[in-house]
């Protein structure tokens, strides 16, 4: 026990210390994804107001593999057991929260230096990772009780409105022990959330594909996920508790051998050795873009692949929803405001797309941020001290943030309109309607790169935090302003308010224009700020 207390010792301060530096981001990602259920229950019942079209919307759903693969088994036609089959995926952003939160508090910290200076006060080894776990629980566990409590003053049963806040919490939890193993494989924090965001993506897959098969097929690979766990766990619909055991025995496995693991190694090496480069760079690395596209070459390879998979699926389902969705009043009378009879596939294009312009966003930041990465890393100045100018170095890497961000986009513009037209027989009409719904969320999307930048070029410190902030805030409003009946002020404030809702809206060239103006103002004012200040 003395040998664990010094193995242990200044986790509490060490909890304090995460608290303090996420006390903004980790309240708000609680808080955000707690209200996601109440709303979804709350659209779903002025959608399906009354039992028999619940039930009707139930049996087109468990019917079609594509929603299956997509949304995971519908378990029941209450109001309750079709919210949750509806945040199915949604659960995603839980453990991709709480990964993120225990790299950036393990193997970020040693990456930095900083894990070292810790160490050498009166703070045990194992402290760091102990405390980075209590904290990702903790919010886990908060996250799960704010929207049970939600769930159940809306009126939904106790029970199963428990078991739906259980289920998020223990899911997310599940994922910080895996991102606390993916911290002891690696040297480095990219790799590591690089190999816990794998591991979430193929858990999405293994569900995916055992939803889909059906009677007869590989249904065991639900199995196999903690995803599937989660769904099977059936709130609303004769709960499963047992199955939180197959949680708790995750988690256990996952944090023994990350702790294991702990123990055994160097600070600041991993499990895996790391892979020496060449004596001589390549000849092909002499310029500032060069470089730039062999540091985030990975990254936008990735996520046009996962826009790209996003695309067919949200194209093949569409006709599908267009069925689910035909024999609601509500909507039908959407449709007929956006274009008659193919309104309501415009409506679903134009919600999508909406969403798939606010991750976008999340690259294009990210990779605006690699500036303010590679200048705290120390490796900008060795550029700078050849013949780069700062403004060609920073431009280097704001094309992947522009131009990637087009590229994405793009992708699952044309992934959707393909898909989507080889169903509906007229592939060249559809596929240039999706795709200029995916294209016009740019002007938007480069107003939250034009932010960041502007950002790091006057308030380097602030960059990070200040680019990922104003996005979560137009997700908040994007998400919950209409909802919420905010007013037109307050939605006006984010850039994708000003975005039309294509395929089916009249498209306005004022908005966008103004929409490029901001973004190319303030990317100018990052760029002069960067020369005129040091380099930290």
């Amino acid at each position: 026990m003395k040998a664990l207390a010094n193995e242990l010792a200044g986790t509490g301060p060490l909890v304090r210390l995460i608290l303090r530096r996420d006390r903004i981001i980790l309240p708000l990602w609680i808080l955000v994804l707690a209200l996601l259920p109440v709303t979804i229950a709350n659209t779903l019942k002025d959608l399906y107001p009354t039992t028999a079209e619940r039930q009707s919307y139930l049996d087109i759903i468990t019917a079609n593999p594509a929603l299956n693969a997509l949304y995971g088994h519908a378990f029941g036609a209450n109001l309750g057991a079709l919210m949750a089959w509806r945040l199915g995926g949604t659960v995603m952003l839980v453990g991709l929260a709480t990964l993120l939160t225990v790299i950036r508090h393990t193997r970020a910290e040693e990456a930095a230096g900083r894990r070292e200076l810790l160490g050498a006060t009166v703070v045990g080894r194992q402290a760091s990772l102990f405390a980075a776990l209590v904290v990702a629980f903790g919010a886990s566990l908060a996250l799960g009780a704010l929207a049970a409590v939600g769930l159940v003053i809306y009126g939904l049963p106790v029970a199963g409105s428990a078991a739906f806040g259980l289920s998020w919490a223990v899911f997310g939890g599940a994922f910080a022990a895996v991102a606390a193993m993916a911290a002891q494989v690696t040297e480095g924090a990219r790799a590591a959330r690089g190999i816990a965001i794998a591991i979430l993506g193929l858990s999405f897959v293994l569900r995916a594909a055992g939803d889909a098969a059906g009677k007869g097929g590989p249904m065991w690979l639900s199995w196999l996920s903690p995803f599937g766990w989660t769904q099977r766990v059936r709130p609303f619909a004769d709960e499963r508790w047992w199955i939180f055991a197959l949680f708790a025995g995750l988690v256990v496995v996952m944090a023994a051998m990350a702790f294991a693991l702990s123990a055994r190694r160097d600070l600041g090496s991993g499990l895996l050795p790391a892979r020496l480069g060449s004596a001589a760079g390549s000849p092909w690395l002499r310029n500032p873009l060069a470089l730039a596209w062999r540091l985030q070459r990975g990254a936008l390879i990735a996520w046009s692949a996962g826009f790209a998979v996003f695309g067919v699926i949200l194209g093949g389902v569409t006709q599908s929803a267009v069925k689910v969705t035909e024999d609601s009043p509500q909507i039908k009378t959407i449709a007929e405001r956006l274009g008659g009879s193919s309104g309501l596939a415009d409506v679903w294009f134009a919600a999508f797309m909406g969403l798939l312009g606010l991750v976008a966003a999340g690259y294009a930041t990210s990779a605006s941020l690699r500036l303010r990465g590679e200048e705290a890393d120390g490796r900008a100045e060795p550029v700078l001290a050849c013949a780069v100018s700062r403004a060609r170095w920073a431009a280097s890497h704001l094309a992947f943030a522009v131009v990637g961000a087009a590229v994405v986009l793009g992708v699952a513009g044309l992934a959707a309109g393909l898909a989507y037209g080889l169903t509906s027989g007229d592939v060249s009409r559809d596929l240039t309607r999706v795709l200029g719904a995916a294209i016009v969320q740019l002007p938007a999307v480069w107003v939250i790169v034009g932010v960041t930048v502007a950002l790091f070029g006057v308030l380097p410190r602030f960059a990070a935090f200040g680019g990922w902030a104003v996005l979560a805030a137009c997700v908040l409003i994007e998400e919950f302003g209409r909802p919420l009946q905010l007013g037109k002020r307050l939605l006006d404030l984010s850039p994708f308010a000003h975005v039309p809702n294509l395929p089916g809206a009249d498209v306005s060239a004022e908005p966008l224009a103004w929409l490029v103006l901001i973004a190319a103002s303030l990317i100018a004012a990052g760029l002069l700020g960067l020369r005129r200040r040091d380099v930290l």
